[in-house]
């Protein structure tokens, strides 16, 4: 079983973005990923306040450390993300840049959605181009949920359509034959 962190974007009272993550981790659970919500609304970092570049990991809050063993210890990533402004939302930017090396070689699906037609895909383009950077690759295959609220009930709840559970599907097969190939070149077994 593979490790996945799957990490939600949002952080302000009344969001969607855990109900979203937490039915993408319940469904990633059996295909291979022993998974993990992580939420960043209850992690809480701070803006990005280590006095040192974290290509270094000399990092000397608590927080930092924490935040740095949780994304080593993962082979995989799936990122729940809003779309705010045309892009990703700040906090979850924030969690990003505080890591550099943890995320490297590691493979990342993207569940992204907004309230309006376009399904957080302008969110996806932004978020791609910077865990790049970062050695981080992003599948093809991916999530987007357009007009999210018809998916959320008033409990909060999501309730995906089999279209999302088929897409979900797709995007674990893929993300887990990418997970065995970036765990052999995080081992160097070429």
């Amino acid at each position: 079983m593979y490790k996945l962190k799957v990490i939600t974007s949002t952080v302000r009272p009344g969001r969607k973005g855990p109900a979203v993550a937490k039915w993408i981790t319940e469904a990633a659970n059996g295909h291979g990923f022993e998974a993990e919500m992580i939420d960043l609304g209850e992690l809480n970092l701070p803006l990005m306040n280590e006095p040192v570049h974290p290509a270094l990991k000399q990092y000397e809050h608590d927080y930092t450390k924490q935040w740095s063993a949780k994304i080593e210890e993962a082979d995989a990533f799936i990122f729940v993300t809003a779309e705010y402004d045309y892009s990703y939302p700040a906090p979850l930017k924030n969690a990003i840049e505080y890591l550099v090396h943890e995320w490297a070689y590691k493979p990342s699906g993207i569940v992204s959605y907004s309230i309006g037609p376009f399904a957080g895909v302008r969110a996806v383009m932004s978020l791609k181009t910077d865990l790049l950077s970062l050695k981080n690759v992003t599948l093809a295959e991916m999530v987007n949920i357009p007009q999210l609220n018809q998916f959320v009930d008033e409990d909060n709840n999501f309730m995906a359509d089999e279209r999302l559970d088929k897409n979900a599907k797709i995007m674990f097969d893929q993300l887990v034959r990418w997970t065995k190939g970036m765990k052999a070149i995080r081992e160097d077994k070429f």
